[in-house]
């Protein structure tokens, strides 16, 4: 009796929320004030820079043309899962999609085996992903206040420590997670994917300005710019409205 309660309860909520005329109709393009984390969430989600390095150091007889393949296959591949997460996710609760798919099937679904082995999965990839970007990281911070200085474990731990806490402080009290991928992907990843790619083409190529490779980089290093201060600009617009 106690499932088949459940199971009309939910049911009826599930009917309630999204079986309503207005919600039962998808639009392609859909734009609200939430639109503006669109764009810096995509390229947070994309930004794989830091871990080419290490990946491209573990080939077997490593290469420009096997790393672009690896590359290839791995944007290729993560732009799949987030394309079908994304297009089921809004097909099943439309408007009423939350800013973190997996609490929108948690809400109607809470003891649910198949959602709780999702999320046992997605945090089993973070945490094992975390050293990978921990050391592109940390390296970066010592080499920008101590890069004079011979290396020290005590530093190196310090360091270290710094960074975990940092994490774990901002998964505890960070609210909403998305206002933090919004502000770091309209700042950092947009530098990191846009700008700064087209800024060092400019600077070391030694073609014609208006060769095509060129012309590319500038309107690469002008998207970038565009996109990084107006999402920016939006995010905070959105916040002085709450």
């Amino acid at each position: 009796m106690g499932d088949a309660a459940f199971l009309l309860h939910f049911v009826v909520c599930f009917t309630q929320v999204s079986n309503s005329t207005e919600d039962c109709k998808p639009a392609l393009f859909n734009f609200s004030k939430e639109s503006a984390y669109v764009i810096p969430i995509m390229a947070f989600s994309f930004l794989c820079h830091t871990s080419v390095l290490p990946i491209y150091c573990e080939l077997q007889s490593p290469s420009r043309s096997r790393m672009q393949k690896v590359a290839n296959t791995g944007i290729g591949l993560s732009f799949l899962v987030y394309l079908l997460s994304a297009l089921f996710g809004y097909l099943t609760f439309y408007d009423h999609v939350e800013s973190e798919l997996l609490q929108g099937y948690s809400k109607y679904l809470p003891h649910d085996t198949l959602i709780t082995t999702v999320k046992i999965g997605i945090l089993l990839a973070v945490l094992l992903t975390v050293p990978l970007i921990h050391f592109p990281a940390r390296k970066a911070v010592m080499m920008l206040f101590s890069p004079h200085l011979p290396f020290s474990i005590i530093r190196h731990i310090f360091v270290t420590l710094v960074l975990n806490a940092t994490i774990v402080l901002i998964a505890m009290y960070v609210p909403d997670l998305k206002q933090l991928f919004g502000v770091v992907g309209s700042t950092t990843s947009t530098c990191l994917l846009f700008v700064y790619p087209g800024l060092f083409y400019l600077k070391l190529s030694t073609e014609d300005f208006l060769s095509r490779q060129k012309l590319g980089a500038c309107g690469l290093l002008v998207f970038g710019l565009v996109v990084g201060f107006l999402s920016l600009a939006l995010i905070i617009y959105n916040w002085a409205l709450q």
